[in-house]
Formats: C-alpha cells, sequence, structure tokens
C-alpha cells in the first residue's frame, strides 16, 4: 500500500513538472514575441512633431490677496484674520470686482514655535494664514485694487499674472498651425529620405498658455503707497502635436 501512495505521488510531481515547464516555456516564446514586435513595430513607424504658437491681449488678471496673522490663541488669531480679510474682500468688491470672481484658496491654522539653543523648541502661539484669488477684468483697476487690499490688511500678495479666460479658439488656430507644420515635416522627411508614408496611427497634443508679463508682488507687511503701474503685455499660447505614421 505505501509503495502505491509513493508511485501515485512520483507520477504527481512529475506531471506537475511538466506543467510547470511548459508554462516556463509558454510564457518565455510570448515575451520574445512580443519584443520582435514592439522592435517591429518601432521599425515601421516616424513620428514628427509641429509646434503653433498664436499671441493673445490676455482679457483676465489673477492676483492672490491674504493675510497672515499671529497671536497667543487661536480663538484671537481667527477673529483678527476674518476682520482683516473681510475688509480686504469688501475693497476688493467695491473696487468693482463680483463675488463669482473671488475664490478662496487657502485657509491653514498651525501652532508657532522658536527654536533655542537654551530651550529647544518654546510656543510662541498660532498663526492664521488666509488667501484669495481674485479675477480681475478691467486692467485699469488692477493697481487700485491692489493698493486698497494692502491698506485693509492685505500682508501677502503675489503672483499677478495676466492670461486668457477662454483659450479654446486661440487654442483651435494654434493647433491647426502645428498639425499643418508637422505635416509638412513629414512629407519632406520622406522625400529626403526616400521612404513612403503610409496612414497616420497616433496624434498626441501637448498645450501651453505662456505669459510672456507677469510680475510678482511680496509686500513682506509694508504699505503701498501709490497704486503700481501694471502692464499687461501678451500671452503665447503653444500647441505642440506630435503625428505617428506607418511607413510602408
Amino acid at each position: 500500500m505505501e509503495e502505491q501512495t509513493i508511485k501515485i505521488l512520483n507520477k504527481f510531481a512529475a506531471s506537475f513538472g511538466l506543467l510547470v515547464l511548459g508554462l516556463l516555456v509558454f510564457f518565455a516564446a510570448y515575451i520574445v514575441y512580443q519584443f520582435k514586435f514592439l522592435d517591429q513595430q518601432n521599425i515601421n513607424q516616424i513620428t514628427v512633431s509641429g509646434e503653433g504658437k498664436v499671441y493673445v491681449k490676455p482679457d483676465i488678471a489673477l492676483v492672490n490677496l491674504g493675510v497672515t496673522t499671529t497671536g497667543l490663541t487661536t480663538a484671537d488669531v481667527i477673529k483678527k484674520n476674518t476682520e482683516k480679510m473681510n475688509a480686504v474682500i469688501k475693497a476688493v468688491k467695491d473696487a468693482g470686482v463680483e463675488e463669482k470672481d473671488i475664490k478662496t484658496t487657502n485657509y491653514s491654522l498651525s501652532p508657532l514655535y522658536n527654536y533655542t539653543e537654551a530651550a529647544g523648541r518654546v510656543f510662541q502661539g498660532y498663526t492664521l494664514d488666509q488667501s484669495i484669488e481674485v479675477k480681475i477684468r478691467d486692467f485699469a483697476k488692477v493697481g487700485d485694487i491692489l493698493q486698497q487690499a494692502v491698506a485693509k490688511g492685505a500682508n501677502l500678495t503675489n503672483n499677478l499674472q495676466f492670461t486668457i479666460e477662454n483659450p479654446e479658439q486661440f487654442k483651435q488656430e494654434a493647433r491647426a498651425n502645428a498639425v499643418e507644420q508637422a505635416k509638412e515635416k513629414a512629407k519632406n522627411l520622406a522625400e529626403a529620405s526616400g521612404i513612403v508614408l503610409g496612414r497616420l496611427v497616433n496624434i498626441n497634443e501637448s498645450f501651453y498658455p505662456y505669459p510672456l508679463y507677469e510680475r510678482a508682488i511680496g509686500l513682506g507687511g509694508g504699505v503701498m503707497e501709490s497704486a503700481p503701474s501694471i502692464q499687461s503685455g501678451q500671452t503665447e499660447i503653444t500647441v505642440t502635436i506630435n503625428l505617428t505614421y506607418r511607413v510602408k
């Protein structure tokens, strides 16, 4: 009985070993095939790129206005910060900015510590940072809005930039230019190398709005005595197109 059991186990082990060996051979063959297939795919394709640019006058200005407040208790910090930020928001609205164009982007309350060699980490109170992003449509008011915001307590003012609110129509123009350039490049490449282009198999696009003028202002709690002169400049909209063709 014991001898018969051993024979059965040996047969099972042999069958299992053959199965594992077969699976290893199958996967090895599959991997080799995939590598050859990918190599063949790469050999029979070419990719060309084209770039289209459009220069546009910006129609909105974006600026971040913030208030940072420190104090010994959270209640005191929140109260003071809220009063200042409400005053800043009111000043922005009074200057003609609609509520839909004001968005809170940061509200961060955290403990404040000071580090010394003698005492190590010493608790100093709390700090609260609150920021809003303001969308300004009338560029003539940009400088005045900044001045009024600072006068009402904004001590963090940065990332002033001019951009396009709805860039899609300009993207279409830049895209058309990029595709035309890529097609012309593919045609010239084929003529120069003697290859014959087949069908188009892939299109890839990337889009970048580049502000050609951007101004950042760090006030550090200072006072803006007069409204700054702000120039909007132009925005460069760039679309890059990659076209992949089969090669006959």
